[in-house]
């Protein structure tokens, strides 16, 4: 209708007859304005819930079913991306079991984690209930995106991190391999 010379009445009044006219309901004519059709509490607002520290799964490409935490989300997208998407980290290379007659040596190595850092599409991405409280956002930024050496030294960052928070012991799911 934009750009229409089409003029919008309400059922209940008689347009004139030498205008075209389109004769619709109050709900349209809300829409159209920009209004919400709910009531007035803002009932049609969408609620933001992909935020930094949620823990999601990943549902396409290369680590497909691997877990990672949002970092920066993008809810309106960027001028390079006019979709919703965000900021991942996540595990590329989740932990082995660490037995009790493993050396020290070997439970170190076991215990290691590599990750990886991408900007993904709220399509492909599954949330999940569980939030992990690492702080990442000073290490993983959009910028470091742009050369592979910023990438490589972000991604080594992120894993010390999340090697740190495997060793305390907390997000035991965030570090198990997810079984599909």
């Amino acid at each position: 209708l934009h750009g229409s010379n089409f003029r919008l009445y309400p059922p209940d009044q008689t347009p004139s007859p030498f205008h075209k006219t389109l004769i619709v309901g109050s709900s349209t004519i809300r829409r159209l304005k920009g209004e919400s059709s709910r009531n007035s509490r803002g009932g049609a607002e969408m609620v933001k819930f992909l935020k930094s520290g949620k823990a999601a799964i990943l549902l396409q490409g290369r680590y497909a079913g691997r877990k990672a935490v949002i970092v920066k989300a993008f809810d309106d997208g960027t001028r390079d991306r006019g979709y919703g998407h965000c900021l991942v980290a996540g595990i590329a290379k989740y932990p082995k079991k660490v037995i009790r007659k493993d050396s020290a040596k070997k439970t170190a190595k076991k215990s290691r984690v590599k990750c990886f850092i991408k900007l993904v599409n709220y399509n492909h991405i599954m949330p999940t209930r569980y939030t992990l409280d690492v702080d990442l956002k000073d290490v993983v930024t959009v910028d470091v995106l742009q050369s592979r050496d910023k990438k490589v030294t972000a991604a080594k960052e992120t894993k010390a991190r999340f090697e740190e928070r495997f060793k305390t012991g907390k997000n035991r799911w965030f570090f198990s391999k997810l079984r599909f």
